[in-house]
């Protein structure tokens, strides 16, 4: 465990000069043209809470602290920075950094000071100045400067994951005026997520990483200043987390009543029905179940009926986004809108929900599935406006009505949909010779599954026998988590599953999702390889969008557009958190909106554990 190192606070001198600069900032901002002084920040200016709130809604700030959550994980990991491109970071490390702000969860877009204890922005959001908090602190006892800040910005730019690149393109430069201010200047023009996107970097200890290489995989424990420390790590098997009892920011308001336990453990399993079989054997404590054959039929056991595991569904309200089988259209196959609606046409979701999924699910027909964001009947007057200009580059369809997957009954007879599918096939030049699909150079179409755990062969196997009855030679690989991350970094596959889950307040990450700028950039999220200038212009718009009204209409745009690409071929989602957990814990009356809340709004009760431990239930 990191030991703890609290020293006084040599910032005499220092504050005094930052006073001096920090007063020539604020003249200089309210010159420019009426900057204004928050304690958070949103995307269209709208914030809950006031000034003086002492807690979030959501949480218990009398909750009390103490007990262990011990949860799961899958496969293993091989560090403990998941800012870097290389590697597998371990699960629940966020627990140990920090960002200048923190978001609410019960907001759309809001965040809330965290290092910083206030924002100032201009009107046109050119620029963002945060002031730190004088109180906050390194677990050495070192205070966190505007230095750390920059140095952070510098250092995930040059050596982060590609994602920080593409999430900060648009800031032209990040400056210490003062000891206790960071200066964010952004680029011109569609500024709205930007100073969102400044408070919640992540903020790294600059004497810390000085001495070290940022772009490598470590196990050692890194300087930070979050609620828990490494306590243990046992390589790639399990990690336990320790709350910090002198943790800098225990009392601030984003943070009362949240980060109950004392001690938070990750057991990581290689098979999913082996870490369900020892989540009934009291390996952990809690875990939320994504697959709905487990759901239905494997819950019934004693400690189920007797109380001591709670079953329950909670209201999920953020967004599901799109889960799906993504096509590398980089790949010449795919590269034809015809093929790759073909392959949706053979995959018999009808079929795979009510046999494998015991109904369950409802079928993915959005990007921005679960939200207000997705395009679900005819588009309105204001989509068609900003679709009309794309006329003839982008199917017809995009502007009579919305997207729905080709429809199958459950009875797995889905010869019509084949009929169809194979009528496309030949109008996008493939035919049948020896009795598998062949282009006109001879190449026979082949697809490969990319996966690293078995779970979805339930799920392909029969996708696969009906592209095989289109004479394609379909089949499916399972390959190790590092080897996959791997080829999802550098786009070698040719069909994967994935899932993306939507912001509430969708911004620059779709370009990172989408735009043609990113498809060839290693690490993007861009795994179809979409390159449409129409794509991309409608990406910007919903980037640029100033108010709710026009995000929506230029989400719902782009969700069209995306959508009858056939980019993808749709999975399934649930509006619910399905969860079960050992009867050991108490929480907050209200759940946070857009988040489940578990790990930082939960506590272990003393009195139902000790009922746990007695095997009685606690109701």
């Amino acid at each position: 465990m990191i030991a703890a190192m609290r020293g006084a606070r040599p910032l005499l001198s220092t504050l005094a000069v930052g006073t001096v600069l920090s007063l020539a900032v604020v003249g200089a901002a309210a010159a420019a043209g009426d900057a204004t002084v928050r304690h958070g920040v949103s995307a269209f200016g709208d914030l809950k809470y006031p000034p003086d709130f002492a807690n979030f809604d959501y949480v218990d700030p009398d909750a009390p602290k103490g007990g262990e959550l011990r949860l799961w994980a899958l496969e293993s990991f091989d560090g403990v920075n998941p800012f870097i491109l290389k590697g597998v970071a371990a699960d629940g490390v966020g627990l140990i950094y920090e960002s200048l702000m923190v978001r609410a969860g019960d907001e759309p877009d809001a965040m809330y000071g965290l290092i910083a204890e206030s924002v100032e922005l201009p009107p046109d959001r050119g620029w963002a100045v945060f002031t730190i908090r004088p109180e906050a602190r390194w677990w050495d006892g070192a205070p966190i400067t505007a230095d750390d800040v920059v140095f952070s910005y510098e250092t995930l730019l040059a050596k982060g994951h590609p994602q920080y690149r593409i999430l900060y393109r648009d800031f032209t430069r990040v400056t210490a005026p003062a000891p206790n201010k960071v200066r964010f200047e952004f680029k011109p023009g569609n500024n709205r997520d930007l100073p969102l996107i400044a408070a919640a970097m992540p903020v790294l200890s600059k004497a810390y990483w000085s001495g070290r290489d940022f772009s490598e995989t470590t196990l050692d424990p890194p300087l930070s200043s979050g609620p828990y420390r490494i306590a243990k790590i046992d390589p790639g098997r399990s990690i336990t987390y320790a709350r910090d009892p002198d943790y800098w920011g225990r009392d601030l308001p984003v943070n009362r009543g949240r980060y109950n336990f004392d001690r938070i453990h990750y057991s990581y399993f290689r098979d999913r029905g082996i870490a369900l079989e020892a989540f009934f054997g009291g390996e952990y404590d809690f875990r939320e179940e994504f697959t709905s054959k487990s759901w239905a039929t494997e819950y019934d056991k004693p400690p189920v009926r007797k109380g001591l595991i709670v079953r329950e569904v909670l209201p999920d309200r953020t967004p599901s986004g799109v889960q799906a089988f993504f096509l590398n259209t980089r790949r010449a196959k795919f590269a034809d809108r015809r093929v790759r609606e073909a392959l949706n046409l053979a995959f018999d979701f009808g079929w795979t929900n009510k046999n494998i999924f015991y109904g369950l699910y409802e079928r993915t027909t959005s990007m921005f599935e679960n939200s207000e964001l997705a395009a679900k009947g005819p588009p309105s007057p204001a989509e068609l406006a900003l679709l009309e200009p794309y006329r003839g580059r982008v199917p017809d369809e995009v502007f009579v009505k919305p997207y729905r997957p080709p429809a199958t009954d459950g009875s797995g007879n889905i010869r019509r949909n084949l009929r169809r599918a194979a009528k496309l096939l030949r109008e996008a030049g493939w035919r049948i010779g020896d009795g598998v699909l062949k282009n006109g150079k001879g190449e026979t179409f082949t697809i490969e599954f990319l996966m690293f755990e078995r779970t979805f062969e339930r799920v392909i196997g029969p996708y696969v026998r009906n592209l095989k009855r289109l004479g394609i030679d379909a089949r499916m690989r399972i390959i190790d988590l590092a080897n996959f991350q791997n080829r999802m970094r550098t786009f070698d596959f040719d069909v994967t599953t994935r899932r993306y889950v939507q912001p509430l307040t969708p911004g620059v990450e779709q370009r990172n999702y989408w735009s043609s700028a990113y498809a060839d950039q290693v690490g993007s999220l861009n795994l179809a390889g979409v390159r449409d200038p129409v794509v991309d212009e409608l990406v910007e718009k919903v980037v640029a969008a100033r108010s709710r009204t026009e995000l929506v209409t230029a989400a719902r745009a782009l969700d069209r557009v995306l959508m009858w690409g056939q980019y993808v071929v749709p999975h399934w989602y649930k509006g619910t958190h399905t969860i079960a957990y050992w009867n050991k814990f108490s929480r907050p009356k209200v759940k946070p909106e857009y988040a489940r809340g578990v790990i930082d709004t939960w506590w272990v009760d003393p009195d139902k554990e000790r009922r746990l431990a007695a095997g009685v239930t606690s109701d």
